[in-house]
């Protein structure tokens, strides 16, 4: 089988993006593989793996975070989810939180070159960040355990809000480790367009 296309991915999750936002969706992941190469960002090196690994990946979350005003994506890295979903999600205030300077760096550049008025890029450690935004939802991908990441970015969630970990196989051992404070309110299956590998959401709030 030969590798799914942006506009093929997008279709199977039922995404429908104007032209110009794939065009910038092009063009973050263009900047990726050239700034991967120095920087070192991500351990997938191909355009085609990473249109399937990290931007197809990402944009599985949008059904399952579109009503939020405001999104912090702890541990960004290179900008995902955070940079695809600001760009399927125009209308949603993103905040990329990384303590890399490098990565952070990186994520600037991708701001100014694609002109993401929606972007905030922070670099700071999570559990010492304090959010002037009232966050009702935090998320992360590929960041820690659940239990360390409920630990160090359970104090950013409003009341009411969520955690959103994004994980790759069946995540019941982890969930099992939780501590008191926060209980999982659910967890979703994602199917990736093009990626043969488990994906699922998983859902928390304070206890």
């Amino acid at each position: 089988m030969g590798a799914i296309t942006l506009a093929e991915g997008l279709s199977q999750l039922n995404l429908d993006l104007p032209a110009a936002t794939q065009e910038k969706l092009l063009a973050y992941l263009a900047l990726l593989h050239k700034w991967n190469k120095v920087y070192n960002l991500t351990a997938v090196r191909g355009e085609a793996q990473m249109l399937t690994h990290h931007l197809l990946d990402s944009l599985a979350v949008v059904p399952h975070v579109r009503e939020a005003k405001a999104i912090l994506d702890v541990g960004s890295g290179a900008g995902l989810p955070g940079i695809p979903l600001a760009l399927a999600l125009p209308e949603v205030q993103v905040t990329l939180l990384d303590s890399n300077h490098k990565k952070t760096t990186f994520l600037r550049q991708v701001k100014m070159q694609l002109g993401l008025a929606n972007v905030t890029v922070v670099c700071e450690r999570v559990e010492k960040y304090q959010s002037k935004q009232i966050l009702r939802v935090v998320l992360s991908r590929a960041f820690a355990e659940l239990k360390e990441f409920a630990a160090l970015a359970g104090h950013l969630v409003s009341p009411g809000g969520q955690l959103i970990a994004m994980k790759g196989a069946d995540p019941t051992g982890e969930i099992g480790k939780l501590n008191k404070g926060f209980v999982t309110t659910g967890v979703t299956k994602l199917d990736v367009p093009g990626l043969d590998a488990e994906r699922h959401l998983v859902f928390l709030k304070a206890a």
